[in-house]
């Protein structure tokens, strides 16, 4: 089994890595308290760390390929696939990739927003790994699994640093995950 295992990462790893998560109060606005992950990423054997756990997912979970959300699942996710010896996918804001894309629109609280892939990036037998730093209400997240499925590909599982457990991602996420695996290696 990996080093985040079935109920999340083991307790040396989440004592690492929330010893690199800083909590930033008020922000980006009064009330939100923002969970900054860049001290993290600044230690060297952090990172290594969670790359190590992530790509761990990867090989238990038969992973082909690994999609990073924009902008910090890219950060997480380039490493693990180079770790893992698979390749990477980016899932950006729409406009932002050149050439033929597929895009998903998925609802905000006040509005939509919309992501898109390369059109050729994944195809009919891809196992996809979806890497991200955090799941909170989970919107990004199923419009990315919506749009690797319409590529014909199969969601090997999403994985996420931290899970804000207060807020209705994990929920979200059930149908669309049709039995694959949600590894949160922190639960705050």
């Amino acid at each position: 089994m990996s080093a985040a295992g079935a109920f999340g990462a083991d307790q040396e790893l989440r004592t690492l890595l929330l010893s690199r998560i800083h909590d930033v109060p008020d922000y980006p606005k009064p009330g939100v308290t923002f969970k900054d992950i860049t001290p993290l990423l600044a230690d060297a054997t952090a990172f290594a760390a969670l790359t190590d756990a992530f790509a761990g997912l990867c090989r238990e979970y038969g992973a082909t390929k690994v999609v990073g959300l924009e902008a910090r699942g890219f950060i997480l996710a380039a490493p693990v696939a180079v770790r893992a010896g698979v390749g990477f996918v980016p899932v950006r804001k729409a406009g932002k990739l050149p050439g033929a894309t597929l895009g998903q629109a998925y609802a905000l609280e006040y509005g939509t927003a919309e992501i898109e892939l390369h059109a050729d990036a994944l195809a009919p037998g891809d196992r996809v790994l979806v890497i991200d730093d955090v799941l909170a209400t989970g919107g990004t997240a199923e419009a990315s699994l919506k749009l690797i499925r319409r590529t014909g590909a199969e969601v090997a599982g999403v994985a996420v640093l931290m899970e804000l457990g207060f807020l209705p991602g994990r929920e979200r996420l059930a149908g669309e995950l049709a039995g694959a695996p949600l590894e949160a290696l922190i639960t705050v």
